[in-house]
């Protein structure tokens, strides 16, 4: 009896002493062992960040490596192979109500800073002036009669000061972003 009883003991004193280690604040999450990983410096994307040799916070893929389920590009940063591209590449989706939709998430989490909701090229980092230099104006002829695959192609390794978006964005959803520019934008 007396076991049950010191085990009964034991059993709340365990459950006290867990229950007061707990704290239930936010702001105040008990010790801290390792302080350096807690308290770290945190750097944006496209800030300076002096732990890498360029200077740079937001990294480019390492040379040579090709992620899973990715075919590498075989076209570079040139007008000639932005040419090519528009001759070659054609979408190989169709603009189904699933795709648009994908097309224009995806538009507004990468495009739509700069390009627009409309795809004016009166994205906020302009009209603010936070970025003086213009972005395409995706409505104009010149973009309305590229080819898809020009679109796709400047998606995927960008084009004047635009930088290339195919380490972020996977080629479907590039060729969905495209599906939206002409078959959305284009429209309206």
């Amino acid at each position: 009896m007396n076991l049950k009883k010191g085990t009964k003991i034991l059993i709340a004193i365990a459950v006290g002493v867990a229950l007061s280690a707990c704290d239930h604040g936010r702001n105040n999450p008990g010790y801290e062992y390792f302080d350096d990983m807690v308290q770290s410096e945190a750097y944006e994307s496209y800030t300076p960040n002096p732990n890498f040799k360029d200077g740079k916070t937001m990294q480019g893929t390492v040379e040579g490596t090709v992620p899973r389920n990715m075919i590498p590009y075989p076209y570079t940063k040139s007008d000639a192979d932005r040419k090519i591209a528009g001759e070659t590449l054609t979408n190989p989706l169709t603009a189904t109500s699933v795709n648009i939709a994908r097309g224009q998430a995806m538009f507004d989490t990468y495009c739509i800073n700069c390009h627009g909701p409309k795809g004016d090229g009166q994205g906020n980092l302009f009209t603010s002036k936070k970025y003086p230099y213009p972005p395409a104006n995706l409505l104009s002829d010149k973009i309305r009669n590229s080819p898809d695959g020009e679109i796709y192609h400047v998606i995927t390794v960008g084009w004047g000061v635009m930088g290339a978006h195919g380490s972020m964005i996977n080629p479907d959803d590039r060729w969905k972003i495209v599906l939206y520019i002409k078959n959305v934008l284009h429209k309206n």
